[in-house]
């Protein structure tokens, strides 16, 4: 039986990941380093501090990793002031799936951007955990946010349903114990291996309904029985 269903954020409910790519391409640019083609990929689902020091380090970047995340946060931060990317379907989304569950969010993004993306969703009120991996020891693929925030919702893993978009956002809920929701994005589709780990794949959020979630968790589940169902 579904307890609760945890979402990421960026690329499931903000569209971020381009604007992330933008900014940090366009950093390592700037500060002497050399952006891979595989860059992005690898990024998605660090926390600030495995990226900031992935820019410092692997992509030879010419500031500490400490002014890495300072400073691209600063612009992320700008970026959202002017608008913050919601993906069309997704508010309405969170909120269908909150009519049935409880929710939580496990996202990679600093909280000041947490914040900022829910103050414009009007989602600040439907989650009852809110975790960025600053606050967890590794970020995704290690299961350490999705765990963090099922404790905090009073959830066993195996009664949770993730809805993810990335390759490491997968493998971070999976390696958690739960059931996986995949909406990838159109952009950054998911590396085959990760894509076996979800329980069901979406073309797109607004596909998400309380049916997809409980078909996730039985198929994940067998022994389990929704009983709303």
């Amino acid at each position: 039986m579904v307890a609760a269903v945890i979402f990421d954020l960026d690329g499931v409910i903000v569209d971020s990941e381009p604007v992330w790519e933008e900014v940090r391409r366009a950093y390592v640019a700037a500060h002497g380093g050399t952006w891979q083609a595989d860059s992005q990929a690898r990024l998605m689902g660090m926390s600030t501090g495995e990226w900031s020091r992935h820019l410092s380090g692997e992509l030879g970047v010419d500031r500490s990793a400490e002014q890495v995340a300072t400073e691209v946060v600063a612009e992320m931060s700008r970026r959202y002031a002017h608008r913050v990317p919601l993906i069309a379907g997704a508010v309405d989304a969170v909120r269908r799936t909150g009519g049935r569950w409880p929710l939580g969010l496990a996202s990679s993004s600093p909280t000041r951007l947490i914040r900022a993306a829910l103050e414009a969703t009007g989602l600040g009120d439907i989650f009852g955990a809110a975790l960025s991996t600053e606050e967890t020891a590794h970020g995704k693929p290690a299961p350490d946010v999705y765990l963090a925030v099922a404790a905090r919702l009073g959830v066993e893993p195996a009664r949770c349903v993730a809805v993810e978009d990335s390759a490491n956002g997968v493998r971070s809920a999976a390696a958690a114990g739960m059931a996986v929701v995949a909406v990838p994005h159109g952009a950054y589709p998911l590396e085959p291996e990760a894509e076996r780990l979800a329980t069901v794949v979406l073309s797109s959020i607004g596909e998400l309904t309380p049916e997809a979630v409980a078909t996730a968790h039985r198929h994940k589940f067998p022994g389990y029985e929704d009983k709303d169902e």
